[in-house]
């Protein structure tokens, strides 16, 4: 056999100087890549790197610009700015969320209200969008948050501004809130504004429709700090531009008033300088305090609002549709002039007016009426008559020549423009002719015939000036504007039977102005809410059931300057309910001592001014909501224990 030899040591030399020369040209190369690589980087990426680098040891961090003031058309402040500390939480940098909002519930004495929101408001929001803890807070506050900042990663105390509305619920409908960007909102505009803390934008109303102009531009701050974040200096810092300003036609004072003298009803005040146009007041009440929903509303708080019966959430002014009872015959009368109706004409008037077999009540008997006469006394038989004898599609094209069933353009996206009905939109809406029963009900201000408040004032405007005027809210110069297609004389004769309704032997006498000089002119309304059956009349039962009060009106009767509407639902009655306002509101613009002698006077016997009646409605509700607290049961114990 023959024996296997291994290799001899001169191989094995070999092989190794083999391996040793592959292994080390490989290591050559690599170095050579990681060489080059290297020298790529220091050269043609070293600015990139440098900015990485930087960006560990230097925050930049950017200033939301303070908001631009709405102001009134005498430049007093309506939605302002003020200095305040905030405390904010940024949800992907938060690592346990139950102790931190925990933590600071006990150094902010957040309630339970609070927490809910916050853990709501979390779940929802994505990692960028920073959620508010609490805003307005005092420095003793803020400073608990800011010391314990080590432990609390996530958590983002602030100094800044924030919105806020000095006349509080009187200004929520006009002009709406701000509030915290959206994910929506950040997908549609990237802008990394949108995911600063503390920074809001226009969430309703004008605050919204002027959001470009109001943001201003943001200012911005470098500061170096530690690999934890710990701020060590301040680098520099560029100051955040303000927004500009808006001014609009409101006279805030007089919005207020209007807005606090509704009291406890439902209902709306809105009031036209009728020479130019410009509104000077649009309240609804009640209403929903903005600051509240800026802050960052509460569940309670708002369901609160929503479960109110008299709507708050409702912007009465402008979505507001009422039938507007008989304030519609003065601008019947100025279609029946238009027409050849002889203002002198009488209609006796026995109670009704008779058509085919059904009879068309009127509220009283009036014996003769001529068309002042009728306006005076509201009489339904003179217009059934006259109404009768032109039909409805000759009133109706005057109706929208006074700014019923319209569209303007204001810039507010929830308008409702009501419904001026004739034959073609019969037709048009329910496939069948107009009838002569529905001419009836029309003239009146019943049937199909539906308006917002804004546009009754909006004709009271137009008849006491005979102007063509548009609404506005923006102040700013306008054009004069042109003349009613309404003889001068028509509307005159218009204009007189107005100023009998309250200073002659009209529905509206008891709201004559208690001023030397002037006098109001103006027209009750009364719009039924249900069908009347047999003997019954809105004028009792059940709040939701009543008729509504209406009243339009304008002063001076001599020189006409303010033209006006108030409507108050469920108020069963204008001359009850709607014309007394307007009587205060009204005498507020000649002598405001005497108007608020009266007005406070009736808060007296509300209860206080909206915001207090307001908050304490509200801790009621919160109180009921949330049960006997223990303190309570306590207490009911203890007097148990003692009566036993």
């Amino acid at each position: 056999m023959k024996e296997e030899r291994g290799p001899t040591s001169g191989q094995l030399e070999i092989r190794f100087s083999r391996r040793t020369a592959l292994v080390g040209g490989i290591q050559a190369a690599l170095g050579v890549v990681v060489a080059a690589r290297m020298t790529y980087i220091s050269i043609f990426e070293n600015e990139q790197y440098k900015l990485a680098a930087e960006s560990n040891r230097v925050n930049l961090t950017l200033i939301p610009p303070r908001r631009g003031w709405f102001i009134d058309r005498y430049g007093k402040p309506i939605a302002t700015n003020r200095a305040d500390f905030r405390v904010d939480l940024i949800p992907e940098r938060v690592t346990d969320k139950a102790k931190t909002i925990k933590t600071l519930g006990e150094l902010l004495s957040l309630n339970k209200d609070d927490i809910e929101r916050i853990n709501r408001e979390l779940s929802h929001a994505r990692g960028f969008q920073p959620v508010q803890v609490k805003d307005g807070l005092d420095y003793e506050s803020f400073a608990r948050v800011s010391v314990r900042l080590p432990d609390l990663p996530g958590v983002s105390p602030r100094q800044g501004f924030s919105r806020f509305y000095p006349s509080g619920p009187a200004v929520g409908h006009l002009i709406g809130y701000v509030g915290i960007a959206s994910a929506e909102d950040y997908a549609k505009n990237k802008d990394p504004l949108l995911i600063t803390p503390g920074y809001k934008i226009g969430k309703d109303g004008l605050e919204k429709a002027f959001e470009g102009r109001l943001q201003g531009k943001p200012g911005a701050k470098r500061v170096e700090v530690t690999a934890r974040g710990k701020l060590i200096r301040e680098l520099s810092s560029r100051s955040d531009t303000p927004g500009k300003p808006v001014q609009l036609t409101i006279d805030i004072d007089l919005h207020n008033y209007a807005s606090r003298r509704l009291g406890l009803e439902s209902g709306s005040v809105v009031i036209f300088d009728c020479l130019t146009g410009d509104i000077l007041t649009m309240a609804s009440m009640p209403c929903f305090d903005p600051n509240s929903f800026s802050d960052g509303i509460g569940a309670l708080e708002y369901k609160w609002l929503r479960q109110d019966d008299h709507i708050p959430l409702l912007n009465k002014s402008l979505q507001g549709l009422y039938p507007p009872g008989s304030t519609l015959k003065p601008m019947a009368g100025l279609a029946m002039l238009k027409h050849g109706i002889d203002p002198e004409e009488t209609v006796s008037c026995g109670g009704g007016y008779r058509l085919g077999n059904r009879v068309f009540k009127c509220l009283g008997r009036h014996g003769p009426m001529n068309m002042r006469s009728a306006i005076m006394k509201s009489c339904n038989t003179y217009f059934y008559a006259m109404s009768n004898r032109i039909g409805y599609d000759a009133i109706a094209p005057a109706a929208r020549e006074l700014g019923l069933g319209q569209e303007f353009a204001l810039p507010f996206t929830s308008q409702r423009y009501g419904t001026v009905p004739d034959s073609e939109w019969m037709r048009r809406k329910y496939g069948k002719e107009w009838a002569r029963s529905d001419t009836l009900n029309a003239t009146i201000g019943q049937g199909y015939v539906l308006a917002s408040p804004f546009q009754l004032a909006l004709m009271a405007a137009r008849i006491a000036s005979g102007l063509k005027v548009d609404p506005h809210i923006i102040a700013g110069k306008r054009k004069p504007p042109p003349h009613l297609p309404f003889p001068d004389e028509h509307l005159a004769i218009v204009r007189e039977g107005m100023d009998l309704v309250v200073n002659g032997a009209g529905t509206a006498v008891r709201s004559r102005l208690d001023l030397t000089d002037v006098r109001m002119g103006g027209k009750t309304g009364t719009a039924q809410v249900r069908a009347i059956k047999g003997g019954q009349r809105g004028q009792s039962g059940a709040w939701k059931y009543r008729d509504h009060g209406l009243f339009v009106c304008f002063a001076p009767v001599d020189q006409p300057r303010y033209g006006a509407a108030v409507v108050i639902e469920h108020g069963m009655g204008g001359a009850r309910a709607a014309a007394p306002i307007a009587k205060d509101v009204l005498t507020f613009l000649y002598d405001r001592e005497k108007a608020m002698a009266a007005l406070e006077a009736l808060e007296a016997g509300w209860g206080g001014t909206p915001v207090e009646r307001m908050q304490r409605s509200l801790d009621a509700f919160i109180a009921a909501s949330r049960g006997p607290t223990r303190e309570d049961s306590e207490a009911a114990q203890k007097k148990q224990t003692e009566a036993g």
